[in-house]
């Protein structure tokens, strides 16, 4: 699987969907903000001194998705035909649920407007209850589904076998995207890109899971170099990393079968 918004050079680019097909797309994320039960109690019964907290949230996520091409650099400027961004007070859990669903008829998907929606209507929150309550957390942030496009459709909730394109969270904590090694054994796929896989004349290797000092990006580093040698390139200059296409650094835990990939520094595009 290839990084899309890359190009042949690791470059960073926005991807060309000027020959795709217009189709419907929707896509819809969701998102909590925990809280002390007595400030969810005070949000429900409008309390709180900014005034119309869930109001105020709703449109913050609405504005956010229909600027969501501002704020992510290579995402497409979208004529959305639908933004709704609903709420749930959870009593039991001290929490808010958020969630956002966004629609068109386009050329590419709107995963990112939907997220982008619930992570500023979560920040809205925290913004309208900070003054009572400054140890709120806000987290699992998430696609749930998408439908429409090349790719197909994606339920968070669908068939346990089905692999996603968009990654995120899993319910451990972990994202997994399927077996991807060509050895019997769990292993991690390294992947080599653009002008690294020239230097240093590999493209793609199985390292064994096993072969990890302990579960992260810095020891798959040194077992590759003990493995290989020309690995040693992978700590010279500035190179960049991504689990599972998400930008990760030494520190960043590893479980079998991700998918991690090394390429040159992103310069623009």
């Amino acid at each position: 699987m290839s990084l899309t918004h890359l190009n042949a050079r690791g470059e960073a680019h926005m991807v060309d969907v000027g020959d795709k097909a217009e189709s419907r797309r929707e896509a819809r994320a969701s998102g909590v903000i925990r809280m002390r039960p007595e400030t969810l109690a005070l949000l429900a019964d409008g309390g709180l001194p900014k005034g119309d907290v869930l109001a105020t949230a709703r449109i913050a996520g609405i504005q956010a998705a229909k600027r969501t091409h501002e704020l992510i650099p290579l995402c497409h400027s979208l004529a959305l035909s639908k933004v709704e961004v609903a709420f749930e007070l959870d009593d039991a859990n001290a929490c808010v649920q958020v969630s956002a669903t966004c629609r068109l008829n386009g050329r590419t998907g709107v995963e990112m407007e939907a997220l982008t929606a619930v992570s500023v209507a979560c920040l809205t929150l925290y913004d309208m209850c900070k003054a009572v309550d400054k140890g709120m957390e806000i987290g699992a942030i998430r696609l749930d589904s998408k439908t429409g496009g090349k790719s197909g459709d994606y339920s968070r909730r669908g068939d346990a076998t089905e692999v996603p394109i968009v990654t995120g969270e899993g319910e451990a904590g972990e994202v997994s995207l399927g077996v991807r090694c060509d050895t019997e054994q769990p292993c991690i796929l390294v992947k080599c890109l653009a002008e690294l896989r020239e230097r240093l004349g590999v493209g793609e290797v199985s390292v064994p899971f096993e072969a990890l000092e302990r579960a992260d990006v810095g020891a798959l580093k040194r077992a590759l170099k003990a493995m290989d040698e020309r690995f040693a390139g992978l700590e010279e200059g500035r190179v960049l990393c991504a689990v599972n296409q998400v930008m990760a650094g030494n520190a960043t835990p590893l479980t079998a079968e991700d998918e991690v990939a090394f390429f040159p520094p992103v310069t623009g595009g």
